[in-house]
């Protein structure tokens, strides 16, 4: 498959050891690039959710299958203020730590686009899981809001980041800590999402704890 990744370093490096195996790939760090799109079968953007006025670039082009980085946005609202959505429009979970794995998590459009899934996936060579259309997919809102809730555990004084990572790890088998994962992930992404999620839902669980929305603005102002 010939394969456009539009993405930070990170972002295409994660990628690569995802899929770069038998494909032919193009990477691009931003959308200033002049090769046809037309000539791509497969494009994966990872800036969309947080720059959704991109997404004119690739509506219009029949069958081109776009797999767009969606726990921030979901793909109707993505879909809604264009004209005419001709792509087969998909959302992949690209975040920090969640891409790598067996499992692609993703998320369709509408019919059209869930009926070609299987077969796409045959051909990037990974098993998928799809997932209701929803913003936090379900993956990120599980582990997010378990972060989150970490925050209020650390904010309460009931115990320290190292003791609430080791308990979570001993405890669940997860591969990481609360603390370790916000950190793998980036506290700017965790924090963003979470904000997404409850904006979305206007669910209680979402709601942000204090200290992690410290955390972010101290990271995002220095």
């Amino acid at each position: 498959m010939k394969i456009l990744v539009i993405g930070s370093e990170q972002n295409i490096e994660e990628f690569k050891l995802k899929f770069n195996t038998g494909h032919e790939c193009r990477f691009e760090t931003d959308y200033d690039f002049e090769e046809d799109i037309s000539t791509f079968d497969c494009v994966f953007d990872f800036f969309i959710g947080d720059s959704p006025e991109q997404f004119e670039i690739f509506s219009a082009y029949e069958g081109l299958n776009l797999f767009v980085n969606a726990p921030k946005i979901s793909l109707a609202e993505l879909a809604y203020y264009q004209e005419e959505v001709n792509c087969n429009l998909y959302g992949f979970n690209g975040l920090p730590t969640f891409l790598n794995r067996d499992i692609l998590e993703v998320s369709a459009l509408n019919d059209k686009a869930k009926s070609g899934l299987e077969a796409l996936c045959k051909n990037l060579n990974t098993t998928f899981e799809l997932v209701e259309d929803r913003v936090g997919m379900v993956t990120p809102r599980i582990i997010f809001m378990i972060i989150n809730e970490a925050f209020y555990t650390l904010q309460e004084g009931t115990a320290s980041k190292d003791a609430i990572d080791t308990g979570m790890k001993l405890g669940t088998n997860y591969p990481f800590g609360p603390f370790e994962w916000c950190n793998k992930i980036g506290v700017q992404q965790v924090y963003e999402v979470l904000e997404a999620m409850y904006e979305d839902t206007k669910e209680e669980r979402y709601k942000i704890c204090p200290l992690l929305k410290k955390e972010y603005l101290s990271r995002i102002t220095h």
